[in-house]
């Protein structure tokens, strides 16, 4: 009988350990699976040549100084200056939905991992480089928290962040409340934003929106505004 019940003891632990062992294994495999497809999405080196072309559309909203979204009223983002890696995920969340606004989505829908990348590089420009001889701005209070990701200087620390800096207080102001609704799903920046109030919102805002150098429209290639009242006089 001791024997029996030994070998069912020492029978049952070879099977818990060949579980344990799949399962790892099997989670090995996930995150190796995971890393590889992240390694090669992070690969894709963006076109920017070829990006002017795929982004002719972009233009027409995101290449006009002072271009606003009609309803709700915002100013259109400037992109130029902006993290190519945080327009690539930006566009990859307006395919998916993470981002709900229909024109973006239907415009993400027709580029492939490769067109946001080039799309990106193109739209992007030179990024934006703090100036090594200027002083730390002061801080706001509510604004404190943003600097661990979108820094001090409102440049993103790592290029999956977004730059804030310049950016139109009216578009950061619609994108923050857009986290607080749900309408742009990021667990992180809805819960930072689920505690803003309105007054906090306007400190945040205003600050990084003032803050230089910042982000800039980068005007259409070959358009120019010609007043034809003033032409004669």
């Amino acid at each position: 009988m001791a024997g029996r019940w030994l070998r069912s003891r020492v029978s049952s632990r070879a099977r818990v350990a060949t579980t344990a062992l799949r399962v790892g294994v099997a989670i090995g495999l996930g995150s190796l699976a995971a890393a590889t497809a992240f390694g090669q999405q992070a690969q894709l080196t963006g076109n920017a040549q070829r990006g002017a072309t795929l982004a002719s559309t972009c233009l027409g909203c995101h290449g006009i100084q002072g271009y606003r979204n009609a309803y709700p009223d915002y100013a259109v983002p400037r992109l130029s200056g902006q993290q190519a890696q945080y327009l690539v995920s930006a566009l990859q969340e307006y395919r998916s939905g993470q981002r709900q606004y229909p024109t973006m989505h239907l415009q993400a829908l027709s580029l492939s991992d490769q067109d946001m990348a080039d799309v990106a590089a193109y739209l992007s420009g030179k990024p934006l480089v703090a100036t090594s001889s200027a002083s730390p701005p002061q801080v706001p209070q509510p604004a404190v928290v943003c600097t661990s990701c979108h820094g001090q200087n409102g440049i993103g620390v790592t290029p999956m962040y977004p730059s804030l800096a310049g950016q139109h207080a009216s578009y950061l102001a619609r994108a923050i409340q857009e986290y607080q609704t749900g309408y742009r799903k990021n667990p992180i920046m809805n819960g930072m934003a689920a505690s803003l109030k309105p007054a906090d919102i306007t400190v945040i805002v205003d600050y990084f929106s003032s803050l230089k150098p910042g982000l800039h429209t980068e005007s259409r290639p070959f358009f120019r505004w010609t007043d034809h009242s003033t032409q004669g006089k």
